[in-house]
């Protein structure tokens, strides 16, 4: 699939039309792009990068929310069932909703925010696309780290987190020049092979950032556009140039299996990351001018809704939240299978279905089906189903993870 074939996959498992200029399209505006306003009142307007890493629109922006709402509307005998004792500094204290009463992991696209407000320490309020404000802090270094602008006037300016007030994001213009194109390709693994844009070891996009590692002559670092392919070779890699040259590296989190994760970018299930178990190789394309959906692109919004079949047979409709915490359709369902753990949109699920304690299966829009394990949203740890029948706000039910047969996403 050329990268125009994947334009057109991309918006469509993602609900979008796509926009009459599509022929009109320039190379880089997936690129994230906005203005920051500082705490001095100073104004920075250009092409934006989290730290060294995130630098796109389908780029995941995570922490976690500290408002969890839907709890306040579970029953108290279902709150009394998870209540349990804690200790904290030698006192005893009580507890109730073992994962209710705390933040929860939270993750969306940067393309699916339109202003990011920081607050004291690691925090932020985001103000979404879809007219929701959520507050989140912690968790990843998405929130407290610095962010990088390339002025359009000044250049290049590192800001630190606490230095900023206010972040909006806007369309990105043509005229910006990068200087780089994003890497994409197809990682081969265990479970199949992943093709889309790559984030190596969770952080290299760009055909010039570097790829470090320890060969027998020396260290080396080598801009990741000039690669062919990366295969693994027990614990470190071997290398293999657009030239034809082959060189084994190892010694750097790039080359071994101390690797963060390659995420890869699949139309089919959103954003997979792959750990150094289940990889094999990464090969790698040329660059042929897309780096990914635009700014406008992202124009999906709306809350979560399904028709949850429970345990007996009873089939209700209506909003919900998912394991008490994710309402919008933009957020996403987390879980893993043979070594890749996937970030799954709801939007692009047709189906959810509990199978045993430890597993459910997925059924995607694209046809595809997995069995997904090890982790809150697949597992008996899923703290349930909150649903407006009928998307009325009165008298929601509860439900149970046990008591829910099968989940179909309405789209």
């Amino acid at each position: 699939m050329n990268r125009v074939h994947w334009m057109i996959a991309f918006l469509i498992g993602f609900g979008w039309t796509l926009p009459e200029s599509t022929h009109a399209r320039s190379e880089v505006d997936g690129f994230l792009y906005g203005k920051i306003e500082t705490v001095s009142g100073d104004e920075y307007v250009g092409r934006l990068r989290w730290g060294k890493e995130e630098a796109f629109w389908d780029d995941l922006f995570n922490s976690s929310k500290e408002d969890l709402p839907a709890f306040d509307h579970v029953p108290r005998r279902d709150r009394r069932d998870r209540r349990k004792r804690l200790e904290v500094f030698g006192h005893e204290i009580n507890a109730s909703w073992h994962h209710g009463t705390a933040s929860r992991q939270f993750a969306c696209r940067f393309g699916d925010i339109q202003r990011i407000e920081p607050t004291r320490g690691d925090g932020a309020v985001l103000f979404m696309r879809s007219g929701h404000e959520i507050e989140v802090a912690g968790y990843s270094n998405d929130v407290g780290n610095s962010v990088t602008v390339w002025d359009d006037n000044m250049g290049k300016i590192d800001l630190k987190w606490k230095r900023i007030d206010n972040i909006e994001f806007m369309p990105t213009p043509s005229t910006i020049k990068p200087g780089a194109y994003r890497i994409h390709g197809t990682v081969e693994t265990e479970a199949g092979d992943f093709t889309g844009f790559i984030q190596w070891d969770s952080e290299e996009c760009l055909s010039t950032d570097l790829l470090d590692g320890d060969s027998r002559d020396g260290d080396i670092a080598i801009e990741m556009g000039r690669l062919r392919s990366i295969e693994r070779k027990r614990n470190h890699s071997v290398i293999s140039f657009k030239d034809g040259r082959e060189i084994e590296l190892d010694g750097s989190n790039d080359v071994d299996d101390s690797i963060r994760g390659i995420l890869v970018e699949d139309p089919r299930f959103g954003r997979v990351k792959v750990s150094w178990d289940a990889f094999i190789r990464a090969v790698f394309d040329d660059d042929n001018g897309s780096s990914g959906p635009t700014h406008a692109d992202f124009r999906f919004g709306g809350e979560l809704r399904a028709r949850v079949e429970e345990v007996g047979g009873d089939t209700k409709t209506g909003r919900i939240h998912f394991d008490m915490d994710e309402s919008e359709a933009y957020e996403f369902l987390n879980g893993e299978f043979d070594g890749v753990e996937y970030n799954i949109p709801f939007y692009l699920i047709e189906s959810i279905e509990p199978k045993s304690r430890r597993s459910t299966q997925v059924k995607l829009m694209s046809g595809d089906t997995l069995r997904l394990s090890d982790g809150q949203d697949v597992s008996e740890k899923n703290d349930g189903v909150l649903l407006f029948v009928n998307d009325s706000d009165d008298d929601p039910v509860y439900l149970e993870w046990r008591d829910v047969e099968r989940i179909e996403v309405v789209h």
